[in-house]
């Protein structure tokens, strides 16, 4: 480093000056007596630092108090709290990062200790989130108060390893308030949430709050960076990364946004719940007298709203359903999803034409069509209460993880109501934005019609139904199992939709309608005009036959409007081919902004 001095400056001021910043600044310096000096006045080098290597070198109390800090932030909120959780079946917060991401998922209570975080994770943001306000070692607080202990604002977040993948979490601590949502915890949150954005890792809500903590409402609520934050990060993560909640409290008003948000919802039997306001609320508002499992439990949301993907039996079961429905998926968008070893269906699909009823209204369960079809015990059903004319399900086909639409006969003959639609739609795209090929398998007498599906908002949940198959860029499948009628056969990937392929089995049938519909639509004036019982009944059929020849599938393989009929037992290796052979397809929507249907 050279330094210029004035002119006039002395051997002594120079060498002085040399020592002190060569000190300083631990570089060798020279100082020069004026600006055209040629040679330096003075030089120092720095001094040599006889840094301490002892071997017997260690922490200090300093570190001992910040270990002392850490532990006892990391025993949550006020024990009378804790002491109440096993009555509620619910593990503490700690305990329940143990069992997810403890080794191997084997964790369980204090399995890791509080000494520490579970071995999975990786680190752990905002710890000290709220620290002065609370601790007892704090010079801004004259009396420790228990009532007023919030370690970590009662909201964890971090980063650690699931089932070998990296992800995003966060987690609400039931023993601090609730599990409430105040300014610091939003603070996190909002920073995991717009991290994950950037990095394009899945994201993990472990979700157990009351909502915002409203004697705190100030600087948190309505601000640019607070609550209302989380929401509009969950509309950008969505379809960027997976996002997946396990729902294991009341969580009411802004903490039900986020389990709606996310991708996939895991509530848990006899302690989650849902719902826009509490049952006092509701009670104040509208004067219904309601308790929380009533109002917003696992059985309203798994069978009427659809907004619970799954329900677990406990908190370990919750964790096995995570464990393998992130096995579909891949960490982000454009990613492809996990491959896994090919295993030979649970029965051979020599079966499948046997397992098909020749008699278009006879049910059968396309569960067992597709144990016949897809690798054994790789079927993994969302929604399997909801919607039930229309199985929404993750499989593998010879190791490729695809989604698959089937239509149902066993429930009501596999007509398409209100709520299948909506719950197909949002299947496909869920799908289509996470790179998961898709099939169909077509068994449908097509969209249900009467007054209360009119009210029940047939056309417009039928549209959306309609609209993510067109606009779906993924490789798909579709196969005429039995009837495709109606627009029935438009939803579920027809020819008109740019599958990459239809294929038929022999029971399959393409039309407007079935025959008896067919028949009583043309020819009921026709028919009543025949007196004789007999007559008229050997015309029927007669008539039935004629319309049946016409929509059979050979008759749509002969005009080339389906692409081929497979025997039924070579189906599942038709389709492994069919998969593999299209998976890198390139396919795009017309340039825009985005659809207007919703």
């Amino acid at each position: 480093m050279k330094i210029h001095v004035g002119a006039a400056a002395t051997d002594e001021e120079a060498s002085a000056i040399a020592e002190a910043m060569a000190e300083h600044f631990g570089v060798a310096t020279e100082v020069y007596a004026g600006d055209d000096a040629d040679e330096p006045l003075a030089t120092a080098e720095p001094p040599e630092i006889d840094y301490p290597l002892d071997d017997d070198l260690g922490p200090t109390d300093r570190e001992a108090r910040l270990r002392a800090e850490i532990d006892d932030i990391l025993q949550g909120g006020p024990e009378k709290y804790k002491r109440r959780l096993p009555d509620q079946g619910k593990l503490f917060v700690r305990d329940r990062l143990d069992l997810w991401f403890g080794e191997g998922g084997e964790g369980g209570p204090g399995d890791a200790g509080r000494e520490g975080a579970a071995d999975g994770v990786k680190f752990e943001d905002g710890k000290f989130a709220h620290f002065d306000a609370w601790h007892e070692h704090s010079p801004d607080v004259d009396e420790y108060d228990e009532g007023n202990r919030l370690p970590a604002d009662g909201l964890i977040t971090g980063a650690a390893e699931f089932e070998g993948r990296d992800l995003h979490f966060m987690a609400n601590d039931f023993t601090v308030k609730a599990g409430s949502m105040a300014g610091k915890g939003v603070e996190k949150f909002l920073r995991m949430q717009q991290r994950a954005l950037k990095n394009g890792k899945p994201v993990l809500y472990l979700m157990d709050s009351s909502g915002g903590r409203i004697d705190q409402q100030t600087g948190f609520f309505a601000n640019r960076e607070g609550i209302g934050k989380y929401y509009y990060n969950h509309s950008m993560l969505s379809g960027r990364v997976p996002q997946v909640c396990v729902l294991y409290g009341p969580c009411i008003a802004g903490a039900a946004y986020t389990p709606v948000f996310a991708d996939f919802t895991i509530m848990v039997e006899g302690m989650s719940a849902m719902a826009i306001a509490s049952p006092r609320m509701v009670k104040m508002v509208t004067g219904e007298e309601i308790d929380m499992d009533e109002l917003g439990g696992p059985d309203v949301h798994a069978k009427h709203s659809g907004s619970a993907d799954l329900v677990a039996e406990d908190e370990r079961h919750a964790r096995e359903l995570v464990a393998k429905l992130v096995g579909y998926l891949p960490d982000k968008a454009g990613e492809k999803p996990p491959r896994s070893d090919p295993k030979p269906p649970t029965y051979a699909p020599d079966g499948i034409d046997e397992l098909i009823p020749e008699a278009p209204n006879r049910p059968y369960d396309v569960h067992d069509l597709l144990e016949r079809v897809c690798d054994a015990e790789s079927v993994f059903e969302l929604k399997p209460d909801y919607g039930k004319e229309i199985v929404t399900a993750f499989a593998r086909i010879d190791g490729r993880p695809v989604g698959i639409v089937a239509n149902q006969p066993t429930e009501r003959s596999g007509a398409i109501f209100p709520d299948a639609a909506e719950k197909a739609a949002q299947f496909i795209w869920t799908c289509d934005a996470y790179e998961v090929p898709l099939l169909y398998l077509c068994d449908t007498p097509g969209f249900m019609a009467g007054s209360q599906v009119e009210k029940d908002a047939i056309l417009e949940k039928g549209k959306k139904f309609i609209y993510a198959t067109s606009s779906a860029t993924v490789p798909k499948q579709t196969v005429v199992v039995r009837k495709a009628y109606g627009a029935g056969i438009y939803a579920m990937g027809g020819p008109a939709y740019e599958p990459e392929s239809v294929i038929g089995l022999p029971s399959g049938e393409i039309g407007i309608m079935g025959p008896e519909a067919a028949i009583n639509a043309v020819y009921a004036n026709k028919l009543n005009a025949i007196d004789d019982p007999d007559e008229r009944a050997a015309r029927e059929d007669e008539l039935r036959e004629e319309y049946r020849r016409d929509i059979d599938v050979h008759r749509m393989a002969s005009e080339v409007v389906i692409d081929e009929i497979v025997p039924p037992s070579e189906l599942r290796e038709e389709l492994v081919q069919r998969f593999d052979f299209y998976a890198d397809i390139e396919k795009s929507v017309p340039d825009k902004k985005h659809g207007t249907v919703l």
